[in-house]
């Protein structure tokens, strides 16, 4: 695991507001797109910001963290610099939620390696079983307005 806040010493990475969390997603998967629909449903307080792997930021911060940008594979929630990815950030985002976001924490009962095995058989399928979406294209306006990058 990197240094909390270590993307601000990165070019790659575009500087951005990051006081409060950002989660980077695949604006072209259907699934990725549900996930942020839920994550915006979840946040109450309207904090949590979304940006898309395929904007300049979310490219680098892909990159900072190790993927590949242009075939992503996984997704990052950034909370208080700490970057976590495939189900330990889904873990992470039922804790920060609560309330039934904490079911997401019976996933640990999977053991590690089994965890990474399930999330990248999915992330690799992930067109073939959930098609393609536009995270972008939501028509919501406080949806809208989570999104940077």
């Amino acid at each position: 695991m990197s240094e909390p806040f270590s993307y601000r010493e990165d070019p790659q990475v575009p500087p951005f507001d990051d006081a409060d969390p950002v989660v980077v997603m695949d604006a072209d998967c259907a699934l990725c797109s549900w996930g942020a629909r839920v994550i915006h449903g979840m946040d109450r307080s309207g904090a949590v910001r979304i940006c898309p792997i395929q904007s300049p930021l979310g490219t680098g911060l892909m990159r900072h963290y190790g993927y590949r940008a242009e075939n992503p594979d996984s997704w990052l929630f950034i909370e208080d610099g700490v970057a976590y990815s495939d189900m330990d950030a889904l873990i992470q985002v039922g804790r920060t939620f609560g309330g039934w976001g904490r079911l997401a924490s019976l996933l640990l009962i999977l053991p590690r390696f089994l965890r990474k095995r399930v999330y990248g058989l999915v992330a690799r399928n992930r067109y073939r079983l959930f098609g393609k979406g536009d995270m972008c294209a939501v028509p919501d306006p406080e949806f809208q307005k989570r999104l940077i990058g």
